[in-house]
């Protein structure tokens, strides 16, 4: 048990009721105040505490996470607990523009710049109740899959300490895997939601482009997402459900239903047809890794599911990611990498220097090609419903690196080789934890479906936790937060019902 409280008179327990309860019988005569700490303000606690070892935090947002969660004490208390995510903390990337905090991006350049507007994303939650604890860290300018910038230093895996989270929803991942919160809005423009999710133990999801939508426009307009990281697969659906839906200020907006993401993981996923790929037919993956997400793989057999080996999918289309990623994101920054490029990551300065040589023709021959990829892997689709790989070729490598050593050669992006892809074509994917090395490293098994068919992933990835559940298994530094969001949201529905 864990007691605290700023003020002297009043002791903020972290446990239970029942607890708190006692210990009110047993002070209240010598004039103390005992009350239970909301889960607002036990995940405060939380990041304080895991800060100066993890790294996970940019900006913390005390007063946002205090506002909502007395905000949500009055409506449990006055039966008006109508909000998805009422009183329930969570953590939003530093990519993501959260009104009057903070929005620096990764980047030395815009340390002090604050965000004039709140995103879709972080309105959307705020309106559901959301307790906001801060921002989390990223690489600069979303430009790597490590978890390192020369803002905010490097942000460690809990898992093990010398480890990347991966990126660049770095702290993202650490902050849900330490049990900080339960689950944390990441990015996701050729991986960023998922690596971390692998790397760091979690399931996490990138919706169908434009079913969660992004204003303003991103540096990547064609390729960014935001969506989920969370310790179980209903959490997920949670907070997915929170953000999604049309929004006129993004022309790629889907304009449709919602679909029902939380009914979708009460669905058995039999029948499925899957397609299981160890490689792609270019990836280079440890043999250790193949070996787990292989089982992983086979195991959807045993839930009703056809499982096919296929070795080659498709040629490796990272110079048409590059081109398109890049070459964004250069655009948006010419000026500070003009003026500033000295305080700028080196590795980010060159890929993105890189990307503004290309000539006009030169970027418009892989626009082209990149239709004709959404168009092969469409007709991939045609034939199976979901598409398996490993999510990452390697566990979670040494900090300090931009590559895994196993990779040595290749550049900041081209060795992560699963994820990256599906941006190109927009479909919906996920990662979720499917065991681990031989040293205790999380490793995760990548889920694609066709376009518009998350709830395809959801049953699936729901059906195989609950098969092999993973939630039970929390890393040497954690804190394990005090229920699952989903599991709070129906006790409380329970309470004013």
């Amino acid at each position: 048990m864990s007691v605290s409280g700023r003020d002297p008179r009043v002791l903020v327990v972290e446990d239970d009721e029942e607890i708190a309860q006692v210990l009110q019988r047993s002070l209240r005569l010598e004039g103390y105040e005992v009350r239970v700490a909301g889960d607002g303000e036990s995940a405060l606690a939380r990041a304080e505490a895991s800060q100066p070892i993890l790294n996970p935090f940019v900006t913390v947002t005390a007063d946002l996470a205090m506002d909502a969660a007395r905000a949500a004490e009055k409506a449990v208390m006055a039966g008006k607990d109508e909000g998805l995510l009422t009183g329930l903390p969570l953590s939003i990337k530093d990519l993501t523009a959260v009104k009057g905090v903070r929005f620096t991006s990764g980047s030395r350049t815009l340390a002090d710049f604050i965000a004039p507007h709140d995103s879709p994303a972080s309105e959307r939650v705020k309106a559901q109740g959301a307790a906001i604890v801060g921002k989390t860290t990223t690489t600069e300018f979303g430009c790597k899959a490590s978890s390192d910038s020369p803002l905010t230093g490097v942000t460690r895996n809990p898992w093990n300490l010398d480890k990347t989270t991966g990126g660049s929803s770095a702290g993202a991942g650490a902050s849900v895997a330490a049990g900080i919160t339960p689950f944390a809005l990441g990015t996701d423009g050729g991986g960023s939601i998922r690596i971390p999710s692998s790397f760091c133990g979690l399931f996490g999801i990138k919706a169908q482009f434009g079913r969660v939508p992004v204003f303003p426009p991103a540096a990547t307009p064609t390729l960014a997402h935001v969506g989920p990281m969370a310790r179980t697969v209903r959490d997920a659906a949670l907070m997915l459900t929170a953000i999604s839906g049309f929004d006129a200020r993004d022309p790629a907006s889907v304009a449709a239903d919602v679909p029902d993401y939380l009914g979708a993981c009460e669905r058995a996923p039999k029948e499925l047809r899957i397609a299981w790929s160890p490689t792609l037919g270019y990836a280079r993956p440890t043999a250790e890794v193949v070996e787990i997400a292989g089982k992983a793989a086979r195991s959807f057999e045993e839930l009703g599911c056809t499982i096919e080996l296929i070795e080659k999918v498709f040629d490796d289309p990272i110079e048409l990611w590059m081109a398109e990623f890049y070459a964004g994101v250069g655009t948006r920054l010419k000026k500070p990498l003009t003026e500033h490029r000295d305080i700028i990551d080196p590795a980010v300065a060159a890929v993105l220097e890189n990307a503004l040589d290309q000539t006009i023709e030169e970027y418009y021959r892989r626009v082209f090609a990149r239709y004709e990829f959404r168009e092969q892997v469409r007709r991939f689709f045609e034939r199976f419903d979901l598409l398996l790989t490993p999510t990452l070729p390697t566990p979670a490598f040494d900090i300090g690196r931009d590559v895994p050593i196993e990779l040595h050669g290749e550049n900041i992006v081209a060795w992560v080789a699963y994820t990256y892809p599906v941006n190109l074509c927009g479909l919906p994917a996920a990662s979720m934890p499917c065991g681990f090395t031989r040293d205790g490293l999380p490793v995760g098994l990548h889920i694609v479906s066709k376009a518009l068919h998350e709830t395809d992933i959801l049953s699936a990835a729901a059906a195989f936790e609950a098969a092999r559940p993973w939630a039970d298994k929390k890393p040497p530094l954690a804190l394990p937060p005090r229920r699952f969001a989903s599991e709070e949201r129906e006790r409380r529905q329970a309470r004013t019902n």
